[in-house]
């Protein structure tokens, strides 16, 4: 019997109300170790659903430790009628206990392997502790570092989160997720355009243009959808004035329909009931209604479907194949992840006690930290050099606190700490000192690290955010440093010594207060497990930074948004040292970023040769190349990320000043050259059209080629129809 056929005979013997179970997800407090007593007066009363519903559940949210999985999985199936295996789905996002950079780290990377990598060491951890789904990769296209999610994105390019959207499924998922037990299913959110809350205030409301939508924010989720993501879910907001979760254009026509998705959708935690908020529906009986029309599959963390689905099926306003088309996709997600010939998949005890946290994962999350460093200022005193006696002061100087939010399983005991780190390379020279906390700072504090730094050769200033400042439900409307380190910073200054500020956060910050004060300034996001020895690395010169912006840093928050693919306006601002008043431009602050997108300082010095086109026109079917020779003029081995941009200087509607197109990443030793080479081609210039088609304009391109997106060369070429 084929396997679909087998699924079809099982849900024909399933009953409506089990139907209708297998599309609840319910969180971990539902199967902790408990007398039913226990449950009916804690989670199941206040969720209002009986024992029924929680043994024919379809998944759970939050279970994981492969003996706990195992002892959760075995007990579900000796009192399901059906023997319908539960899913295990858990938001790991940049790794399960051996935690990587954050996404928007990762993303300044610009290492796609590597990232790939990185998913694939959470998917086998993650799995050999029982999981099955993770909330992952986040797609969401963001501009706004007001918003805390912003952490979990990899940036504002559309073209480089698809890339890295990609690289994270094939790492999460494999080639074969039924005969490889170390992957996990990849659920790719938040679907759609989340990244644009207004204000930068989550779960906010979104309004854009369809063309907006299709241009800027559905690249990312497309190209995770194409690479195999098993599973989407939906975002909070609204799109189009409607929220994703009730969204039938969204749901069905655009994803379902226009994309051919046939996979899992679920919603976020309470979606589908935040509908009677939203203004779309009166109740759970509407918001159910309107949640199964648009195609949501899973209810996450709501009784809504369990409690008013039947009977919308009874009075005959949704049709029981509605139904059957959500189970049958969840059936076939727990078929492709082999859990009806295996109920208990990868868990393994044994196992995980030698897997997970291992050497060898520890090791590429400090190679993944290493390359998304970003070093943005540096005054000669960086690399710091053996011998010299260093101060390292501030919150962070022996904080565990630097594995970004989304590390529920991750330890921050064990995470390796910058001071720790900078005593094995730096030696007895090393005085460490708090200075100060977060948010406050004591007499006592700044006299110990006036101490600490008074016989120093050079303060290092370990500063940033605690890791709840960032992540979801952390907005914030003022991104620089609370005051407390802006006065240590201040402290320190007074001393007159070389000072390096490095940051720990989970957004671009307003630098005000730091930037100005110090000599040098390396960002190291949260920075994960092996954090600590990367950045020690980084600021010994045992490694040189290499990682490249992927969000652009602002100069003040009122700029915000700004973002390197901006438009032109029709009155622009001819320099940004510029006078003329009566054109698009701030009294009180450049219209440029402090740091661009694509922008990462070296210990080397790169330099670029001349652009050259191998030809003047473009046509469709043929190539245009460019090339363009890269030096390493300095003292140390680097690696530079070049990158291609493109500029539409015609379109049928207003386009972009600068659009990344490609990028290469060299590595080279001091004194070598290289050759870099672009091949452009029609299929690159197309955008989407005021009537939403998808297609390139005949006339004049501008290309630029340098280390980031502000600073490079220029070249013209024109498109012939």
């Amino acid at each position: 019997m084929s396997e679909q056929r087998r699924l079809e005979e099982l849900l024909q013997k399933m009953t409506l109300d089990e139907k209708i179970a297998q599309l609840q997800q319910l969180a971990a407090p539902f199967y902790e170790d408990a007398e039913d007593e226990g449950l009916i007066t804690g989670p199941m009363e206040s969720l209002g659903i009986t024992a029924d519903t929680v043994q024919n559940a379809g998944s759970v949210l939050g279970v994981a430790g492969a003996e706990k999985v195992i002892s959760v999985q075995r007990a579900h199936m000796a009192n399901n009628r059906h023997g319908i295996p539960l899913l295990f789905m858990a938001d790991i996002v940049h790794g399960f206990k051996t935690i990587f950079p954050i996404p928007l780290a990762m993303g300044c990377s610009w290492d796609l392997e590597l990232a790939e990598r990185s998913a694939e060491i959470a998917a086998k951890e993650a799995a050999v502790s029982g999981l099955h789904v993770t909330f992952a990769p986040m797609a969401d296209l963001v501009r706004d570092p007001r918003w805390g999610r912003v952490m979990e994105s990899t940036g504002e390019d559309p073209y480089l989160n698809a890339l890295f959207a990609r690289a994270m499924v094939r790492g999460f998922q494999g080639k074969d997720l039924k005969n490889d037990p170390d992957r996990v299913a990849s659920c790719v959110k938040h679907f759609a355009a989340y990244g644009l809350a207004e204000g930068g205030r989550e779960y906010n409301t979104v309004d854009l243009s369809e063309r907006q939508l299709r241009e800027y924010y559905l690249p990312a989720y497309k190209a995770a959808i194409d690479e195999g993501a098993e599973m989407v879910m939906t975002s909070f907001n609204t799109v189009e004035g409607i929220p994703a979760s009730g969204n039938v254009k969204l749901m069905r026509d655009l994803l379902r329909g226009e994309w051919g998705f046939d996979g899992v959708v679920i919603s976020d935690w309470a979606a589908i009931r935040e509908l009677i908020a939203h203004g779309v529906a009166e109740d759970d009986r509407e918001a159910a209604l309107k949640a199964i029309q648009a195609g949501v599959d899973i209810d996450m963390m709501t009784s809504a479907y369990v409690l008013e689905l039947a009977r919308l099926v009874e009075d005959g306003l949704v049709p029981e194949s509605l139904i059957d088309e959500a189970v049958m996709r969840i059936l076939q997600l727990k078929e492709k992840l082999g859990l009806f010939d295996n109920p208990l998949r990868g868990a393994d005890p044994e196992a995980e006690s030698k897997v997970v946290y291992c050497k060898e994962h520890l090791e590429a999350a400090k190679e993944l930290a290493v390359k998304s460093s970003v070093l943005l200022k540096n005054e000669g005193i960086l690399p710091l050099k053996q011998g010299q006696r260093i101060a390292l002061i501030g919150p962070f100087a022996q904080s565990g606190d630097i594995l970004g939010n989304w590390s529920w399983t991750g330890s921050r005991e064990t995470a390796i700490q910058l001071g720790t780190a900078m005593a094995e390379l730096g030696g007895s020279g090393l005085v460490v000192a708090e200075g100060c906390g977060i948010h406050d700072i004591t007499e006592r504090q700044l006299e110990e690290a006036v101490k600490a730094a008074g016989e120093a050769d050079v303060i290092v200033l370990a500063l940033g955010e605690a890791s709840e400042m960032s992540g979801e439900a952390a907005s914030r409307t003022n991104i620089k440093l609370p005051d407390a380190q802006l006065k240590l910073v201040q402290a320190m200054k007074r001393l007159g010594k070389p000072m390096v500020a490095v940051l720990f956060n989970g957004r671009p910050l307003d630098l005000h207060g730091i930037y100005e004060e110090v000599d040098a300034v390396l960002e190291a996001w949260f920075p994960g497990s092996a954090g600590g020895a990367a950045i020690a690395d980084l600021l010994y010169g045992v490694a040189n930074p290499s990682g490249r912006l992927t969000m652009s840093f602002p100069y003040t928050v009122g700029q915000i948004p700004v973002y390197y693919n901006h438009f032109n306006t029709g009155r622009p601002k001819p320099a940004e040292d510029s006078q003329e008043k009566y054109v698009s431009h701030y009294l009180d602050s450049p219209n440029a970023p402090l740091f661009p997108f694509g922008y990462g300082l070296s210990y080397t010095d790169y330099s670029y040769g001349e652009l050259s086109l191998s030809s003047e026109t473009l046509k469709p079917g043929q190539t245009l190349e460019a090339k363009v020779r890269v030096s390493n003029d300095g003292g140390m081995a680097g690696t530079e990320t070049v990158q291609l941009y493109i500029r539409d200087v015609s379109g049928e509607v207003v386009r972009p000043m600068k659009e990344l197109k490609d990028f290469r990443q060299v590595t080279l030793a001091p004194g070598e050259s290289t050759e870099v080479a672009f091949e452009i081609t029609e299929a690159q210039l197309r955008y989407h059209h005021s009537d939403l088609s998808f297609a390139s304009d005949a006339g004049k391109f501008e290309l630029y080629v340098g280390g980031n997106s502000r600073d490079t060369l220029q070249a013209a070429f024109r498109l012939e129809h």
